[in-house]
C-alpha cells in the first residue's frame, strides 16, 4: 500500500443508524457468486463483468420506489455479447434485465439476476435521407438525438421531460411519449423499422426486404404463433373494437395488442409489440425513426387559474386553436418549483388552489403563428384567469428566455416535488390518462381520493391528451404507510378502470407497479392474450419476468425501496438520473446519482458491518476521487443538487490535520510554490519527457496517484517570467493572468505572443487597454484548495485573492478581467464560503469579468478581423456553463473562422486542474466521444479557454487546443 493512503474509515456515516429492512444481507457482502462471475468471464472477458458489492448496489436503484439488486453487472459491447448472455441464460435457467439509462419510474431497469448494461456502448446517431429518417442506437439520448437531427430541421416524435438522459432504447420499450407526443408522434407511430435480438438469439432487422422469410427460418413456430393470434383477434368483433378504442387515448398499459391489427406478417406484428414491450420480448439493438419537421416560431403562455378543475376545464379550447402542447400543473406542483433556477420567488406564496396551464404553439413561419396567436387571444378573453403573485403574467411571449423558464419548470414536475418531500421518504409517480373531454372531473375525483387517503399530492400533466401525472410520498420503512399507499392504488386504479375507462399508465409503461392491475384494466381476455404472446416469443421466460405480467396481487409492493437520510446537500435526491449523462466520470466509475446511492445503502446498514465495510472501501476510488468536481451535475439536477461538493465535503473529511496544514502553507506562500512550479516545468523541458514520466510514476506509486501528478507529455513549457508591461492610468479595466497561465507558456508548435500578451495586445487594439497588477504573483482564485477539499487553505487564498482585487480595482470601480475560466467561476463565486464577513462586503462590490466576455462585449465590436481561418472546434468549458458565457466562446470563434463547430459531445473534459494528472483515465474516458467528433475531420483552429482544459483536449484529440483569445489576437493583428 502507498504511503499517505486515505483510511476508509474516514467516511463512516457518523449517525446512530437502525437497520433498514431492505438493506444489502451481510451474505452478499462479497458480490457475485463465485461460479456465476466465473462464467460469465470466461464467456465474455473480465472487463464486461462487474461483481463487486459497490457495483451490484451502484445498478439496484433506478428512478421509481422500487430496488433489486441483481446478482451480477454485464456492461454489453456489442450483439455478440447480448447473444451470449441471453443462450448463458437459457442454459442455466437464469433472468436477464436490460438497463440503458435507469430514468424509468415503475421499475423497469432493475433485475434480480443478470442485469446488462445497454448505455455505455450504444450510442450513435446516422441522420438519412435529409433529417426524413434517423437511425439511433439505443443508448443516444433523445437530447443528443435532436441535436443531430436539428440542423435538418427536423425533430424526434417523443419529446418526454427526462429527454436530457433516457435513451432511445427505454423511449421505444416504453412508448415514452412526453410533452406533445400525444397518440400520433410516440414511438408506435413513428418508428419506421427496428432491429431486435429476441430471447432465442435470433436477430431481426424490420427493415430487411427478407426479413420475414428470414423469420419463417429461423422461428417457425414463433411466426405461426403470431398470425394465429393475429386470426384471433381479428375473428372477434367485440375484442378488436375494444383494442381500438384503449388506444384512442394514451395508453402503455400492457402489449400493444393493436400490433396485430396493423401488422400484416410477422415481422411488422413483431415490429409493433417490440414497442411499449419493456424489455421482456428482446433487445432492441437500433431503430429508425420518421421523424417530424422542427417548427422554430414558438408562442407560449404560463396562465394562472383559481383552481385545478378550472384549468382542466380550458384545455379543450386551447386544444380546438390548434395549440401543440397544454401542460397542466397544480398549486402544489408551481410552489414546490422555486427550488428550480430561474423561477420567480413569489411562487411559493401562490395559494395551494391555484393552478396554471402551459400553452404552446408552433408554426413554420411567422404568418401561421400570428394566425395561432389571435385564436389564443379569443380563448383568453372568455376565462377567468387571476394573478395572485406579482411575477404573473397570463401572456403569450415569443422571449426564447422566458418559454425555456416556463419549461424547465414544467420539466422539473417530478424532481422539484420529489425534492420538497419530507425526508426519509419514498416518491411514487403515478401516470394515468383519460379521455380529454373529462379530465376536470378527473381532476375533481383525484383530489377527492388524495384527500381521503392522507395524501397531498402534487398533479401534472399533459392536459392536452387527458394524461395526468400525480406524486405520492410515503414511508416505505412503516408498514401501516405502505397499507396506506395500497389501500390509495386499489381505490385509484378502480376509479380510473370503472369511472372513466381510462389508461392506468399512460406513457411510463407498466413495469412492477401496474402490473397487477392490467386485467382489471384490459379484462381477462386481452390480459390471456398478453400472456399467450409473451410465451410464444420467450417461452422459457428468460426476460424481465414480473415485468409487465405478474400473477402476484400484491406484486407492487414487493421491492420498494428505503430513502435513508443522507447529507443535506444529497438528501433531496430522487434518484431520477438526470445528472447522469453530463458527469465525466460515467463511463469509468460511478454517476452523481450512484455515488448517492451508495451513501443511502451505507446507511442502510448496520454500523461496521461487512457490506458497509466493502462499500466504503470502494468509495474513495469509484466516488470521491473520480469524481472532476465540476459541479455540472448541478446544472442538469432540476433541484440543483451539487454532488461534486459533497464529493469535494468528502476529500475534506479524508485528509489528515497535517495535510491540512500542509496545504494552508503552500497556500501561505504561493509566490514560492509558483515560482518553483514554473523552475520545474521549464527542467522538464530540458529532461524531457521519459524521464519525467518515469520519476513521477515513482512517486505515485511510493505516495498515492491522488497526491503526485502524472507528468504528461502535452504539458507545455514554462511562461516568461516577467508579465507585460502595463500602465495603470489609462487602463479601462484590471486584468488578473491566471496563475496557470504565468505559469505556462503557449502550447507546442503555438508561435507568436503568450496568452497574457495577447489580451494586453487586443485590449490596447480596441482602445480598452488593461493593466496587470505588479504583485499579482503568489495570488490565486483558490479553486486548487477548493477542488481538493482543502479548506484552511481555502480561506487563506480565497480571502488573500479579494483583499488584492479590491485594491487592485480601487474598490470595485474597474471591472477585474481573468482569462481562465475556471477562475473567474473561483474569484466571482466559489470564494465566498471562505471569507470573512469584511471580505464579503468586499467581494459584493467587484465586477469579476471572464476575458471571454470582455473579449466578444468591449473588444469584438471595437476590433477590425483582418484574416479567418476556414473552419475551428470549440471546446466549452463546465466552468463557462456555470458562468453562463458558452454563447461568447462561439461568438469569438466566429470572428477568427468561417466555420465554427461546437461538437455535438462535448462535455466537461474532467482534467479538473490537475486531477486528469492525478488520474489519467478520468480524462480518457469523459472526452473519448468528443474527441471522436473532432478527430473525424480536420479543423484549421482548435480553441477554448482555459489552459488546462485546452491540455485535456490535447491528450484526448493529439490535436493543438488554444485559448480564443489568441486566435482573436492574430485574426485582427495590423
Amino acid at each position: 500500500m502507498p504511503l499517505l493512503e486515505p483510511n476508509p474509515q474516514a467516511l463512516r456515516p457518523g449517525t446512530k443508524r437502525t437497520p433498514a429492512p431492505d438493506r444489502v444481507p451481510e451474505l452478499q457482502a462479497r458480490g457475485t457468486p463465485r461460479q456465476l462471475r466465473q462464467e460469465l468471464t470466461e464467456l465474455l472477458g473480465p472487463g464486461k463483468v462487474l461483481s463487486s458489492i459497490s457495483d451490484l448496489v451502484r445498478y439496484a436503484s433506478d428512478a421509481s420506489p422500487y430496488r433489486f439488486v441483481p446478482q451480477v453487472v454485464v456492461v454489453a459491447e456489442d450483439i455478440d455479447d447480448i447473444s451470449t448472455v441471453l443462450s448463458y441464460a437459457h442454459g442455466k435457467g437464469r433472468e436477464v434485465v436490460f438497463r440503458a439509462a435507469g430514468t424509468s419510474l415503475n421499475g423497469q431497469a432493475q433485475g434480480e439476476d443478470i442485469l446488462v448494461d445497454v448505455r455505455r456502448h450504444w450510442a450513435g446517431v446516422e441522420v438519412l435521407d435529409g433529417g426524413a429518417r434517423a437511425r439511433i442506437r439505443p443508448g443516444t439520448t433523445v437530447v443528443r438525438a435532436n441535436a443531430a437531427l436539428a440542423p435538418h430541421g427536423r425533430v424526434l416524435g417523443p419529446d418526454p421531460a427526462s429527454a436530457i438522459a433516457c435513451t432511445i432504447g427505454g423511449v421505444v420499450a416504453n412508448n415514452a411519449s412526453g410533452m406533445t407526443a400525444g397518440t400520433t408522434r410516440n414511438s408506435y407511430r413513428t418508428v419506421s423499422s427496428l432491429t431486435v435480438v429476441l430471447p432465442s438469439g435470433t436477430v431481426v432487422d424490420t427493415a430487411a426486404p427478407d426479413a420475414d422469410e428470414e423469420l419463417a427460418r429461423a422461428e417457425p413456430r414463433l411466426c405461426a404463433e403470431l398470425m394465429a393470434l393475429k386470426a384471433e383477434i381479428e375473428a372477434d368483433a367485440v375484442l378488436t373494437a375494444r383494442i381500438r378504442a384503449k388506444y384512442a387515448i394514451k395508453n402503455t398499459n400492457g402489449y400493444r395488442l393493436d400490433a396485430f391489427l396493423d401488422g400484416d406478417t410477422p415481422v411488422r406484428v413483431l415490429r409493433g409489440l417490440m414497442v411499449g414491450s419493456e424489455g421482456t420480448f428482446g433487445f432492441i439493438s437500433e431503430v429508425v425513426f420518421d421523424t417530424l419537421p422542427l417548427d422554430r416560431e414558438v408562442s407560449t403562455a404560463l396562465l394562472f387559474f383559481p383552481s385545478l378543475p378550472a384549468a382542466a376545464a380550458a384545455v379543450p379550447l386551447f386544444n380546438e386553436a390548434g395549440a401543440l402542447a397544454v401542460e397542466l400543473m397544480d398549486g402544489n406542483t408551481l410552489r414546490a418549483s422555486v427550488s428550480v433556477a430561474g423561477v420567480p420567488a413569489d411562487w411559493a406564496e401562490l395559494p395551494k388552489e391555484t393552478a396554471a396551464l402551459l400553452v404552446e404553439f408552433r408554426a413554420p413561419d411567422t404568418q401561421a403563428l400570428e394566425a395561432y396567436e389571435r385564436a389564443a387571444e379569443t380563448v383568453l378573453g372568455g376565462l377567468g384567469l387571476i394573478a395572485p403573485v406579482a411575477s404573473v403574467e397570463n401572456t403569450f411571449t415569443r422571449d426564447p428566455k422566458r418559454i425555456s423558464g416556463y419549461w424547465k419548470a414544467r420539466k422539473a414536475f417530478v424532481t422539484a416535488v420529489g425534492g420538497s418531500r419530507p425526508s426519509g421518504t419514498t416518491l411514487i409517480t403515478e401516470d394515468f390518462a383519460v379521455p380529454p373531454d373529462r379530465l376536470a372531473e378527473a381532476c375533481e375525483s383525484l383530489l377527492g381520493l388524495q384527500a381521503r387517503h392522507g395524501f397531498d399530492a402534487a398533479v401534472a400533466g399533459h392536459a392536452a391528451h387527458g394524461n395526468l401525472h400525480f406524486l405520492l410520498a410515503f414511508d416505505a420503512a412503516d408498514p401501516a404507510d405502505v397499507q396506506r399507499y395500497a389501500a390509495f392504488m386499489d381505490e385509484f386504479c378502480k376509479l380510473t378502470v370503472e369511472r372513466f375507462d381510462g389508461s392506468l399508465k399512460a406513457e411510463h409503461a407498466t413495469g412492477r407497479n401496474i402490473a397487477p392491475f392490467l386485467e382489471l384494466e384490459w379484462g381477462t381476455r386481452a390480459t390471456d392474450l398478453m400472456w399467450r404472446v409473451k410465451e410464444a416469443i420467450d417461452p422459457a421466460g428468460v426476460l424481465a419476468p414480473r415485468i409487465v405480467l405478474d400473477r402476484d396481487p400484491q406484486a407492487h409492493l414487493r421491492g420498494l425501496k428505503t430513502i435513508p437520510t443522507v447529507e443535506r446537500i444529497a438528501d433531496p435526491c430522487i434518484e431520477c438520473g438526470f445528472c447522469e449523462p453530463t458527469c465525466p466520470s460515467h463511463d469509468l466509475t460511478t454517476t452523481p446519482r450512484q455515488r448517492i446511492v451508495l451513501r443511502r445503502e451505507m446507511m442502510r446498514q448496520s454500523d461496521g458491518s461487512p457490506v458497509e465495510a466493502r462499500l466504503l472501501e470502494a468509495y474513495g476510488y469509484d466516488a470521491v476521487d473520480t469524481c472532476a468536481g465540476d459541479s455540472t451535475c448541478r446544472l442538469a439536477c432540476p433541484v440543483g443538487i451539487d454532488t461534486g461538493a459533497l464529493m469535494k465535503e468528502f476529500r475534506h473529511q479524508r485528509h489528515s490535520p497535517r495535510e491540512e496544514r500542509v496545504a494552508a502553507l503552500a497556500a501561505q506562500n504561493f509566490r514560492a510554490v509558483e515560482a518553483s512550479a514554473r523552475l520545474a516545468v521549464a527542467a522538464a523541458d530540458r529532461i524531457g519527457d521519459r524521464v519525467m514520466e518515469s520519476v513521477t510514476g515513482l512517486a505515485r506509486r511510493a505516495v498515492r496517484p491522488d497526491l503526485v501528478p502524472e507528468w504528461l507529455p502535452e504539458i507545455p513549457g514554462a511562461a516568461a517570467w516577467r508579465l507585460p508591461r502595463t500602465h495603470r492610468p489609462a487602463a479601462v479595466a484590471v486584468y488578473y493572468p491566471a496563475c496557470v497561465n504565468r505559469i505556462f507558456g503557449n502550447p507546442e508548435g503555438v508561435r507568436g505572443p503568450s496568452l497574457p500578451e495577447a489580451v494586453v495586445a487586443v485590449s490596447a487594439r480596441a482602445g480598452r487597454p488593461v493593466w496587470i497588477p505588479d504583485d499579482v504573483a503568489g495570488t490565486c482564485c483558490a479553486t486548487i484548495w477548493h477542488s481538493k477539499g482543502y479548506e484552511r487553505g481555502d480561506e487563506v487564498m480565497a480571502n488573500r485573492i479579494v483583499e488584492a482585487a479590491w485594491g487592485w480595482t480601487a474598490g470595485g470601480r474597474l471591472p477585474l478581467v481573468v482569462d481562465a475560466s475556471s477562475c473567474t467561476l473561483g474569484i466571482a463565486h466559489e470564494v465566498v464560503p471562505y471569507l470573512t464577513e469584511e471580505n464579503r462586503e468586499l467581494h459584493a462590490e467587484l465586477t469579476v469579468v471572464d476575458s471571454l466576455v470582455w473579449a466578444a462585449d468591449e473588444l469584438l465590436p471595437r476590433l477590425d478581423v483582418r484574416r479567418r481561418v476556414a473552419s475551428a472546434v470549440v471546446h466549452p468549458t463546465c466552468s463557462m456553463r456555470h458562468l453562463g458565457d458558452e454563447e461568447k466562446l462561439t461568438a469569438l470563434a466566429g470572428a477568427c473562422a468561417e466555420e465554427v463547430v461546437v461538437p455535438a459531445d462535448a462535455g466537461c473534459c474532467a482534467f479538473a486542474g490537475d486531477r486528469g494528472m492525478l488520474h489519467p483515465e478520468l480524462t480518457a474516458s469523459a472526452t473519448a466521444r468528443e474527441a471522436a467528433e473532432v478527430t473525424a475531420r480536420p479543423f484549421d483552429a482548435h480553441v477554448s479557454a482555459n489552459r488546462m482544459c485546452e491540455i485535456g483536449m490535447n491528450r484526448a484529440t493529439g490535436r493543438s487546443y488554444e485559448s480564443v483569445l489568441l486566435a482573436l489576437e492574430r485574426a485582427t493583428r495590423p
